[in-house]
């Protein structure tokens, strides 16, 4: 991967819908060589997709809350129902499995705190295995890719 390809990237990550001319301007290539390195690109599994970026607020989810999960109980099945559990739910729009501690960060898009509070106590608090949570309100998202 070179300065293009990462110019390449750097661009569809701030606009995925670019079309493959205006991209090629912008990186200083013309079209066919572009579009090469697009698909090299996505063949090689560097670009896995193009996403459209929505609005949290449009959807009635305008409160972002990152929880820090610690596992009371470490198996691997439980593990496993854990993930599954939250992998199903509308609300979760991250789910990561850390190293150390806390074991998973959880983000979370509700409407209000009401539902925030509904969601930890009613649903993520009473998940086998879950020992402890710490949850933080998220003022502004500065940066978001």
């Amino acid at each position: 991967m070179d300065a293009i390809d990462r110019d390449i990237i750097h661009h569809l990550r701030e606009d995925g819908r670019l079309a493959n001319t205006e991209l090629a301007d912008r990186v200083g290539l013309s079209p066919s060589p572009c579009l090469r390195r697009v698909r090299r690109l996505e063949n090689e599994g560097i670009i896995t997709g193009y996403h459209a970026a929505i609005d949290p607020r449009a959807l009635g989810r305008g409160l972002e809350v990152i929880i820090h999960v610690d596992m009371a109980v470490k198996t691997e099945a439980v593990a496993q129902a854990f993930e599954d559990a939250l992998a199903a739910r509308e609300e979760v729009v991250e789910l990561l499995k850390m190293f150390g501690s806390p074991d998973y960060l959880l983000r979370i898009a509700v409407e209000n705190l009401q539902e925030a509070e509904r969601f930890i106590s009613g649903t993520l608090n009473n998940l086998d295995g879950v020992g402890s949570t710490h949850s933080q309100i998220t003022m502004n998202r500065i940066v978001g890719r």
